[in-house]
């Protein structure tokens, strides 16, 4: 049997096995990838990996051996090009469109933004908060602050001048 196992690392036995089943191989490569040049690509990885173990498969179980590398090696590459697109939709999902300077003046707007409503009076603060980021209309409001829909409307008329005297017209 050892002598088996020596045979394919002679660069003719390793020949014969290659014409052998090359072709057949790459047929059925080929029905799995649907690709020509991939199916090549497997194939030529299959018979690499022949090559390199070729000290440690059995002659007779050569076609076997052939087989389940190629289709491991297919299904590898399954696995690779999934991570891949994985990894590119992600990239494609986190860049955007604007420039550096877009976006370094947005966040120095965000800031000034923030500063100004943090500095507006309590009762302004929390009636343009309310209606701005809650969403909530002025009758609702009042309501919730107990107090009348014109008080609302003058606090949020309030805070709307100091936000466009110290931003401009947002």
């Amino acid at each position: 049997m050892r002598k088996d196992l020596q045979k394919i690392c002679e660069t003719k036995t390793f020949e014969t096995i290659y014409k052998q089943y090359s072709k057949d191989l790459r047929r059925f490569l080929f029905f799995k990838t649907q690709n020509i040049d991939k199916a090549d690509d497997l194939l030529q990885e299959t018979f690499i990996k022949l090559w390199d173990n070729c000290s440690k498969v059995d002659y007779n179980s050569v076609k076997s051996y052939l087989y389940t590398v190629a289709t491991n090696t297919f299904l590898n590459t399954i696995k690779h090009d999934k991570v891949v697109k994985k990894h590119q939709e992600a990239l494609v999902n986190h860049t955007t469109n604007e420039s550096p300077e877009f976006i370094m003046l947005e966040k120095e707007f965000m800031e000034k933004l923030e500063r100004t409503i943090n500095g507006l009076p309590e009762k302004q603060k929390e009636v343009f908060l309310l209606n701005r980021i809650e969403k909530k209309k002025y009758k609702e409001i009042a309501e919730h602050l107990e107090i009348s829909v014109k008080a609302v409307e003058k606090r949020m008329h309030l805070a709307l001048v100091v936000m466009r005297d110290k931003i401009g017209n947002i």
